[in-house]
């Protein structure tokens, strides 16, 4: 997929994104990411400085412009660009970088993308929720809201990296 294609669907993903955290608050239990997502689904001729440049970025745009606390999603999306290397090798293996190969869903199965995701999304979550609740919550609201948001966000963020790596050439 060219670049100039997938940053404008990630900025309306992000748009998105904003549009969820301003008018879907549905319970306090519940936090709904598309963000680490995106974030995973850079293309990988990014280095993970550049990746974590536009975490940040992202997660500030998001703060900014939702309803949220400025700079908490930034914190809670810099590590997730960090580690997106290091989870492309452990998931998906050496290949992706060898190749200089954009992750798809069609190729490695929803089996791999799953746990990709799933280790991701769990790690902004954990950040996320200790820092929006800032030591003020107890252990087991936290533990809950970690519990319903964690399947929610993997199956939000599974169909999201669906739509973003559909390859499109045959169309």
């Amino acid at each position: 997929m060219k670049s100039s294609r997938f940053f404008a669907i990630y900025l309306c993903y992000v748009l998105l994104q904003v549009l969820l955290c301003n008018y879907l608050n549905l319970t306090y239990y519940l936090t709904l990411s598309l963000l680490p997502v995106l974030v995973l689904l850079i293309p990988v001729r990014y280095s993970t400085i550049t990746a974590m440049l536009i975490a940040a970025a992202t997660g500030f745009l998001v703060d900014f412009l939702g309803d949220g606390v400025l700079g908490l999603n930034m914190l809670a999306l810099i590590p997730v660009g960090l580690v997106r290397n290091g989870l492309l090798n452990l998931v998906f293996g050496q290949e992706v970088f060898a190749h200089k190969e954009d992750v798809t869903m069609q190729k490695y199965g929803i089996l791999k993308f799953s746990t990709y995701i799933v280790i991701a999304q769990a790690l902004f979550l954990i950040i996320y929720i200790a820092a929006d609740g800032a030591g003020t919550r107890p252990f087991w609201f936290n533990a809950l809201r970690f519990a319903i948001s964690l399947p929610a966000g993997t199956l939000l963020s599974l169909f999201i990296a669906d739509t973003l790596t559909k390859d499109y050439r045959d169309r």
